[in-house]
């Protein structure tokens, strides 16, 4: 599923393709927006969102052998929640 896909999914509920777009925009861009500034954004049931910081190092290019080096860098990480992966694992709900 695209994010396309996914605004067509909510605006069957919510009656307009204009407010799933707008609702769908405004959750991705809070999300990232919070992350970046390195706070953790948590839905229970669903996961979390947070930032993670990947130190400097040096690594080998695996045709030359030549060693290089990668600097450090934040990615954004994310921990599904039990109801998640309860659902994806096929466990029914009770």
């Amino acid at each position: 599923m695209n994010k396309r896909e996914l605004v067509d999914a909510i605006a069957d509920r919510v009656g307009s393709k204009k407010a799933a777009t707008e609702a769908v925009d405004a959750i991705l861009e809070t999300i990232q927006e919070t992350v970046a500034k390195g706070e953790k954004v948590a839905i229970t049931g669903f996961g979390s969102f947070e930032k993670a910081d990947r130190p400097a190092r040096e690594a080998r290019n695996p045709a030359t052998g030549a060693t290089i080096n990668v600097p450090a860098t934040s990615v954004p990480k994310f921990k599904a929640g039990s109801d998640f992966k309860n659902l994806v694992a096929g466990a029914k709900k009770e």
